[in-house]
């Protein structure tokens, strides 16, 4: 049984070494050395321009295939450019909440500011999500194909207030383009006050002599780079996503698009496409019960879209048409989130422990509004959770005292029998039977809670609400690692402390490997955010005490 036992622990010792050394050869701007990458390579730049004569071949042709043939009409859709528009005007609007810059060219989105929520590395300027600027390439855009109709190629004339007044609700952007192949596309942007989702109507209006049957495309186009100050020792997901009643959440990986392995729904009457990132996403949504093709592909080097298309329909001679679709850009704040529409919250990735992590979630956001501190929240329902499992680590803890206590015995039977490996393991399984000592009894109780906690990890990973919110006295942003180290020590304390108060494994190299792992592990909480490091201290602390209070019980503190 302790060879089995001895054989997990190397695993997992060897493992957490293979993981520690490519987080290190990543953080070093290498390639890993044993697990594949799961991002396309970071480029310091933005995505290459595209080559002589690919504008041309960037513009949608004179008629593609009904909607229903998604390849087709997703290679419609025009192309996004990496270079400066040569005449499109930037327009700059904002609300309580936004800072939008918007190009007349298209009328797209091109820059996203959040007024309340700060840069990671600049905390004095506003985050930005969208960005079209030499260094990033992320845009919202929206146009028609099906004919020589406009895109968001197209120039387009600007009307509308450019601030949010006081007192008023809502913020009214119009852009009208001209007269396009018998067509006019007249997008109107309705923002709203402390709102991060907005309604863009398209009003398709047919100037022409003969009917027209357009179609509508919205997309998201972005560089395959990593957010710029993401941490290289854990790993969040960043890249496009596809939600459907049918099959739910599916994330497309941008490799999985370079090597067209992407795997996602084609086809829908709900859900919507998003561009997801740590802490902050974008999403384009349309009514429930409106057919639309989803797309998902490789626009030039480095430069992916996701996006869906939609028909318009008949448009008679001198009649219109209009279909409306919501756009949401901001961050993942999980009641917000589930406001604007069903499975937008699924944006904020918990993983496989989705189920486990959702109320946790909850339970967080209620501690923190009865104490005001997120970091105190975190203490509290770590708290909470010891409690809960309280009688199931007593079992463990106990388990773990018993085999102390037989140490000893062990220990010297181990030194008499050692030319005797058969009749040593007799004679251990025969002193376990006397002693009624279950040497796995300490585990199965623990591995039952790991769910749960892992759960935790990626609740307090993914939750915006971290970001830059204090603690006490030198913890000013949880979601950043501590400044000086002191979290990082008290964990690594903590864990060694715990090791003394386990049963001292009999084999000798075991019992080094159970002192270096807590030191190993310290490396990686160094570069951790402090609000994981408090969770993990919270519970190192809390699982001292009841095993302190055990081992003393039973008379083996200390042996």
């Amino acid at each position: 049984m302790n060879d089995i036992r001895r054989t997990i622990l190397w695993v997992i010792f060897g493992f957490s070494l293979v993981l520690l050394w490519d987080q290190w050869q990543v953080y070093n701007g290498k390639n890993p050395t044993f697990l594949p990458s799961t991002k396309p390579p970071v480029s310091a730049t933005a995505p290459a321009a595209p080559p002589a004569g690919a504008a041309s071949g960037a513009v949608p042709p004179a008629s593609v295939a009904a909607a229903g043939s998604n390849s087709t009409g997703a290679a419609a859709v025009p192309g996004g450019t990496t270079t400066a528009p040569a005449a499109g005007e930037k327009v700059v609007v904002s609300t309580d909440v936004l800072k939008l810059t918007f190009d007349t060219e298209g009328g797209s989105l091109a820059q996203s500011e959040f007024n309340q929520h700060d840069d990671l590395t600049e905390k004095d300027k506003p985050f930005v999500l969208l960005d079209q600027s030499p260094n990033r390439f992320y845009v919202a855009q929206t146009g028609l194909i099906g004919g020589a109709f406009p895109t968001h190629k197209t120039p387009m004339t600007f009307t509308g207030e450019r601030a949010l007044k006081d007192g008023a609700n809502e913020l009214v952007l119009r852009f009208e383009s001209p007269d396009l192949g018998g067509v006019k596309l007249i997008k109107t942007w309705t923002l709203k006050r402390g709102a991060y989702d907005m309604t863009v109507r398209h009003e398709i209006v047919n100037t022409g002599t003969a009917p027209v049957s357009p179609q509508l495309y919205l997309q998201l186009v972005r560089d395959g780079n990593k957010p710029p100050g993401e941490s290289s020792f854990y790993s969040t997901f960043t890249g496009p996503a596809v939600y459907t009643e049918a099959k739910k959440f599916q994330k497309i990986e941008f490799k999985d698009i370079e090597n067209n392995k992407a795997d996602f729904v084609k086809e829908s009457t709900n859900g919507y496409v998003a561009m997801v990132q740590h802490y902050f996403a974008s999403a384009w949504l349309l009514k429930d019960g409106v057919q639309r093709d989803l797309f998902a592909r490789k626009v030039d080097t480095n430069l992916y879209a996701v996006g869906m298309i939609t028909s318009a329909g008949p448009v008679a001679p001198g009649a219109s048409k209009a279909i409306d679709a919501d756009f949401f850009v901001g961050p993942q704040a999980e009641k917000t989130l589930e406001a604007v529409a069903p499975g937008l919250e699924l944006v904020k990735d918990y993983g496989i422990f989705t189920i486990i992590s959702k109320p946790l979630y909850w339970l967080l956001d209620k501690l923190h509004g009865m104490l005001g501190n997120w970091g105190w929240a975190i203490v509290a329902l770590v708290v909470l959770l010891k409690a809960a499992f309280y009688w199931l680590n007593a079992k463990a803890y106990a388990s773990m005292a018993k085999m102390k206590a037989i140490n000893p015995k062990i220990m010297e039977m181990r030194e008499r029998l050692k030319d005797k490996p058969q009749e040593m393991q007799q004679e251990m399984m025969r002193i376990y039977r006397e002693e009624k000592v279950n040497p796995m009894g300490g585990c199965f109780p623990i591995v039952v809670q790991i769910p749960v906690f892992i759960a935790l990890y990626w609740v307090l990973l993914s939750s915006v609400e971290m970001r830059h919110a204090p603690w006490i006295g030198w913890i000013h942003d949880l979601s950043a690692p501590d400044p000086w180290f002191i979290l990082p020590i008290v964990m690594t304390a903590t864990s060694l402390f715990q090791t003394w108060l386990n049963p001292t494994p009999p084999d000798p190299m075991q019992a080094k490997l159970m002192w270096i792992m807590p030191l190993a592990f310290s490396v990686m909480f160094i570069f951790f955010p402090a609000g994981l490091v408090l969770y993990w201290i919270t519970n190192n602390v809390l699982s001292i005490a009841q095993q302190w209070f055990i081992n003393k019980r039973l008379g083996v503190l200390g042996k």
